[in-house]
């Protein structure tokens, strides 16, 4: 009987023992397991990380219906969309060779939500089509200006100087038109100097997307040095020009050339010129001839209205524009006419591209200067400069130019063994647009 009690005792100990473990069991906290969220990602005003990206570049022959079919969105559905968005965006005027992102749902269907049509590297499309929602429009990544100074001598042309510093193209035609009334570029002198002040455009501060305006600059040229400052000289109209130190407008009524860059006089204004094909006689040269690339554009040196425009004998294509009632210039040996008689055409607009239409050995175009009804040489004449600057408004002027003739006389120069790519000498955010 005892023993019987003493097994029973021994049992309820461990069935004790056995209910306190599991208690502690189950009161012990069980881990706890953190899960992240995937850090936002984004681009294009939408979170990258919310839907399947595909980035790709348009094929010859595909059009906006063919990529989004392929992205499984119906055909109803893309003709709907594509009405709604034509007055914003007109889906066949997709080219080739853009690249472009689809935005696609992650479930089992990854059907496109949203089109990027990339333009540029600035500017995009967006067609978002997501739900109910379809609607389209420009997107323009945010652009940071910096200002950055560069200064360089010259050893072969100005625009392989700027490209040795590292500077492309842009920036020196955008230099070459501000001085175009007053520099003849393929005329410029070995060791001829220059400094610039001006805003370059950086997508993420580190991807350069282009240029703003020059702020000041400054040649030196056969000993001379020739200022030019971007103001604004009407507070009411707003509209900047280029102002030397003197307050004077650089600008003129006539450009000095009817070509930019890539061209060379071939033969000037010469009334007593002797032709050896002619049997030596004097034949009156009366233009200048300026020899360029085939196709290379033809720009009207001031504005006015096109009084012909036509093929004629050994003028070949030749295009005649009247400027006033004193001033006519005629541009020949086009290879083709962009202007009709009757066009008005603005100072430096494209009216033709050289060529070797007529009598002509090479390709150039010949340019052609009346004043008063009687042909003239170009480089002889006292041409009329725009409206000066009023004289109220100088010493204003004069301010405001102080601080910058100041930075361009500080600015180095190189050697002509070192020249090597500008640093950008202040990180100075001048604007932000999104």
């Amino acid at each position: 009987m005892r023993t019987k009690h003493y097994i029973y005792s021994f049992l309820f100990v461990i069935v004790f023992f056995l209910a306190c473990k599991g208690e502690k069991a189950e009161e012990a906290p069980e881990p706890i397991v953190e899960v992240k969220e995937p850090e936002q990602d984004i681009r294009y005003g939408f979170d990258f990380n919310k839907f399947k990206v595909v980035n790709d570049t348009i094929k010859n022959g595909e059009s906006f219906g063919v990529i989004l079919d392929r992205h499984h969105v119906l055909y109803p559905k893309i003709n709907k969309i594509a009405t709604i968005i034509k007055d914003t965006f007109d889906v066949r005027k997709v080219r080739a060779g853009k690249p472009y992102t689809i935005l696609a749902s992650k479930d089992s269907l990854e059907a496109a939500q949203v089109f990027i049509y990339k333009v540029n590297r600035v500017e995009s499309t967006i067609v978002k089509f997501k739900d109910s929602v379809i609607e389209a429009y420009t997107y323009k990544k945010p652009i940071r200006v910096l200002e950055r100074e560069v200064s360089g001598k010259i050893v072969d042309n100005f625009s392989q100087a700027l490209d040795t510093l590292g500077y492309g193209p842009t920036l020196a035609n955008e230099v070459a038109d501000i001085y175009s009334w007053t520099v003849d570029f393929y005329r410029l002198q070995k060791d001829d100097t220059f400094k610039i002040i001006f805003e370059q455009k950086f997508i993420n501060d580190t991807v350069p997307v282009g240029y703003g305006k020059v702020k000041a600059a400054v040649f030196n040229h056969k000993g001379n040095d020739l200022y030019a400052y971007h103001y604004v000289s009407d507070s009411i109209k707003g509209n900047a020009d280029y102002y030397d130190d003197e307050a004077g407008l650089l600008r003129r009524q006539f450009l000095k050339a009817p070509i930019k860059f890539q061209y060379r006089i071939s033969s000037r204004y010469n009334l007593r010129r002797r032709i050896k094909l002619y049997g030596n006689k004097i034949r009156p040269h009366l233009g200048t001839d300026f020899a360029a690339p085939y196709g290379t554009p033809i720009m009207t040196t001031a504005s006015g209205t096109v009084i012909e425009s036509a093929r004629r004998g050994g003028n070949g294509n030749f295009v005649k524009v009247k400027h006033n009632s004193t001033y006519t210039t005629q541009y020949l040996h086009m290879k083709r006419r962009k202007v009709r008689v009757g066009d008005y055409v603005k100072q430096g607009d494209i009216i033709g591209w050289v060529g070797m239409t007529g009598n002509t050995s090479g390709p150039h175009v010949c340019y052609r200067f009346w004043k008063n009804g009687r042909q003239v040489d170009p480089f002889r004449q006292k041409l009329p400069t725009a409206k000066p600057m009023a004289d109220s408004l100088k010493p204003k002027y004069f301010e405001f130019i102080n601080p910058l003739k100041q930075q361009l006389d500080s600015i180095p120069l190189p050697s002509l063994t070192d020249q090597e790519p500008a640093q950008e000498i202040e990180d100075k955010t001048i604007a932000l647009k999104n």
